[in-house]
């Protein structure tokens, strides 16, 4: 999961009737998006990297003059008349969560688009009823003066047509912004309210002064930084001799433990479609995005597998019988961190490249609670295993990403910093995304069971899915945790058992002999 302020990952829309004030999952959402279509092509070598902002920042954040041309590189079917129907609810969430989705507007070309629907279908009708009337028998003067006025009414159309089409575009630009509904139980306001769900373990008591992962990397030839900035700029690093052991040792646990509980593991391109990027919610702000985009393309470097992993069954409908599907994806991670500065970002804690196990789940939409409470327990059993003292908090509203319907972060204790450190997250996106990717699955219905045979007449009609994802093992974030709270007096550094099998038996880093 992604989050746009820190490593780990996490973060818009459509329809079935929801009636309020039941709890506002995007199942009983009336958010209803069409499959977009995508044409695939090979991808030459990447170019230079800079962070998305131009063309792909007018996608996600329109604000294109009236008279210009708007260029959608993907649409969604949103149900405008439940948020008209509506107002006073969606106006709360999007209050609650901070967004600055722009409602009024919205509803304001909603309201258009039905005026000028309704006069293209008039004109379409007269047109129609004009080219009817040329089919029987005509004096010569009356068939041309249906001819000149059928000419009018088609150049009319064409007219309001494509005011339509563009009106279109615009509505869905604005309506793309619109978060997701929040869970009920999630506390309302800033980060300062959420609240703590679990407090596991305590903080380590160390009779010596306590280091950082800074000063314990440099003197057991952990990191160099500094080699890293003349390579490739600041929050760049090079990890070395048991650093890189212990990283292999971390992505190699996760997967074997996750695998236990029926994930899938996958590796994943590190370059996506910048539409499948925003699919997945994540709508870059201002002159903060944390994306990369590759110059001269439509492809940004993936800030979380999350993105890969979500657009795996897209445009697709899945077997019943497939769900749920676990995936446990491993990729590097990029993040422009813009905007990210302080003591509490020195070293590993917050940096331009990374490497991340990503915990995924397409499931039902009656499941996906069960879901959520099951990747938060992964988590919380993980560093349990390690050792480490962690609070697990429910995040508030105003922390969401646009696509969490609800979010549960896990925060460490780094004795380095004096203080809880982000370590992963695990959020329930509903139907957000998948209503965006097209991802749907068609239930096995009744009738089908009862007759054992399948026809277009007792299909079930397909629903949208429900997604979920959870960071089961952010490395950098994890290194630090594990140096800073295994240090011992001598500057050497345990390795918690669990990880030993994975680092060939090594069970202490100790300073090299000179």
């Amino acid at each position: 999961m992604m989050m746009m302020t820190g490593l780990l990952g996490c973060s818009c829309q459509n329809q079935t009737t929801l009636k309020l004030p039941s709890i506002p999952t995007f199942s009983s959402l009336p958010f209803l998006f069409k499959n977009s279509t995508f044409s695939f092509h090979k991808s030459s070598l990447p170019r230079p990297i800079k962070a998305l902002s131009s063309a792909i920042l007018q996608t996600a954040t329109p604000k294109a003059p009236q008279d210009q041309g708007v260029k959608l590189q993907w649409k969604a079917t949103v149900d405008f008349k439940w948020i008209k129907d509506n107002k006073e609810a969606v106006a709360a969430n999007l209050r609650n969560r901070n967004s600055d989705a722009d409602l009024d507007l919205v509803l304001h070309l909603y309201d258009e688009m039905l005026t000028l629907q309704k006069e293209v279908e008039r004109v379409r009708g007269e047109r129609n009823a004009v080219a009817n009337k040329m089919k029987g028998k005509l004096d010569p003067s009356e068939r041309q003066r249906l001819i000149e006025e059928g000419k009018t009414l088609k150049e009319g159309l064409a007219a309001f047509e494509d005011d339509l089409v563009e009106l279109n575009n615009r509505l869905q630009l604005e309506a793309q912004c619109i978060p997701n509904m929040t869970h009920p139980d999630v506390p309302i306001g800033g980060e300062d309210c959420s609240t703590i769900r679990k407090m596991v373990g305590s903080s380590p008591n160390f009779s010596f002064p306590v280091k950082d992962h800074l000063q314990l990397g440099k003197e057991l030839d952990l990191f160099d930084f500094d080699s890293a900035a003349e390579v490739s700029g600041s929050k760049f690093y090079y990890l070395k001799n048991e650093a890189v052991l212990l990283e292999m040792a971390l992505i190699n646990w996760t997967l074997s433990e996750v695998m236990k509980r029926g994930f899938t593991p996958l590796t994943t391109p590190e370059i996506v479609r910048s539409s499948v990027v925003e699919k997945c919610g994540f709508q870059p702000r201002g002159n903060n995005t944390q994306i990369y985009s590759i110059d001269d393309s439509d492809q940004c470097l993936i800030g979380t597998a999350e993105i890969p992993v979500g657009g795996l069954h897209m445009d697709s409908i899945l077997s019943d019988s497939f769900l749920p599907l676990k995936y446990a994806a491993f990729s590097h991670c990029f993040r422009t961190e813009a905007g990210a500065a302080g003591t509490a970002t020195r070293g590993l804690y917050r940096v331009h490249q990374f490497s991340k196990v990503e915990m995924f789940i397409f499931c039902r939409p009656e499941e996906s609670e069960h879901h959520h409470q099951e990747l938060i327990k992964i988590e919380e059993d993980l560093f349990s295993s390690l050792g480490l003292h962690f609070k697990t908090l429910d995040m508030a509203s105003a922390d969401l990403g646009a696509p969490a319907y609800r979010k549960f972060d896990v925060e460490a204790w780094m004795p380095g910093l004096e203080r809880f450190g982000e370590i992963s997250s695990a959020s329930n996106c509903t139907d957000y995304q998948s209503r965006r990717l097209g991802i749907r699955y068609r239930p096995a219905s009744e009738a089908q069971v009862t007759s054992g045979k399948k026809s277009k007449g007792n299909l079930a009609p397909p629903q949208f899915v429900h997604t979920l994802n959870a960071t089961a093992c952010a490395v950098p974030r994890m290194i630090i945790c594990l140096v800073e709270n295994y240090q011992q007096e001598d500057g050497s550094v345990l390795i918690p058992e669990p990880l030993r099998p994975f680092m060939g038996g090594l069970s202490v880093i100790s300073r090299k002999s000179l």
